[in-house]
């Protein structure tokens, strides 16, 4: 049995200007241990699908008008809300983009993490070790003098790690990963991506990675779902799909990728009338 399957999954918001079509029959395998990237530009519907995993869209103006998400072979889409409360951060914890809006600044880093502890870990009885044990695992240098830092002393980067232990420290069967390193300089990206690795390999954790960003999916993802206007419009093997593109928005994000040597003028336009109309 897979760890994750979303089937013929559809998702519309309600608005005062019409009902809006963000996710259009998508469906997903994902096995324990596993990663997948999820790529598309803003709107496809990537962060949508990943927020819909344990239904943290608000219900409405968010409807989910078909399909199944399926978790270890039941429906997440008909679990109440005490299941719901249990599925979050306990079996699928998200890391978000921007960690200065995620990370709560009148609260020190010792006091988040333990919530979460306490909340779904609460055979853990020394905390602190805990969490030290979390800070680093992430690569955070002196966890035990960071335990009482407040978020503003962080820099971006450890900000960022400090959300990713917080993640860890409920020892989820699956992370989301929201465009990790979109507020981050490249040589932090960098980092981060190379911090994930890591921790997938030592936790045999299956990840989603949530992304705009071809070029930084290569050497991590497994699989690769590309999304356009809501529909999943290119799945597979991340090597064969990079090497091998069959639909014509996978090539042209491709072609978007910068590379060394390369002369162009300006960067590649994506036609998306056209794409739509093949689509």
């Amino acid at each position: 049995m897979s760890l994750l399957e979303i089937r013929n999954l559809g998702i519309h918001f309600h608005t005062e200007n019409g009902v809006v079509e963000a996710v259009k029959g998508i469906s997903i395998k994902l096995e324990k241990g596993e990663t997948l990237a999820i790529v598309g530009e803003s709107g496809s519907g990537k962060s949508v699908t990943g927020l819909a995993l344990t239904r943290l869209l608000p219900e409405p103006p968010a409807r989910y008008v078909s399909g199944e998400i399926l978790l270890d072979g039941r429906d997440v889409l008909k679990m109440k809300g005490d299941e719901l409360r249990k599925l979050r951060g306990k079996r699928i914890a998200y890391v978000f983009q921007e960690p200065s809006t995620s990370l709560n600044p009148v609260f020190t880093i010792r006091s988040q993490i333990a919530e979460a502890l306490k909340l779904h870990r609460p055979e853990v009885k020394d905390l602190d070790a805990e969490i030290i044990k979390c800070l680093d695992l992430v690569g955070i240098t002196n966890p035990a003098q960071r335990l009482h830092d407040y978020p503003h002393q962080l820099s971006g980067g450890m900000q960022q790690r400090v959300m990713i232990a917080m993640a860890l420290a409920c020892q989820p069967d699956l992370l989301v990963a929201d465009e990790p390193t979109t507020a981050l300089d490249v040589t932090i990206q960098a980092q981060i991506m190379d911090q994930f690795r890591d921790l997938r390999s030592k936790l045999h954790m299956a990840v989603i990675l949530i992304t705009h960003n071809f070029g930084i999916i290569s050497n991590f993802a497994d699989k690769v779902a590309v999304m356009f206007r809501g529909k999943i419009v290119e799945y597979g093997p991340t090597a064969e799909v990079l090497r091998n593109p069959q639909h014509a928005y996978t090539k042209a994000l491709i072609q978007c990728i910068p590379r060394l040597g390369a002369r162009q003028h300006r960067l590649v336009t994506i036609d998306h009338a056209a794409l739509e109309a093949a689509s």
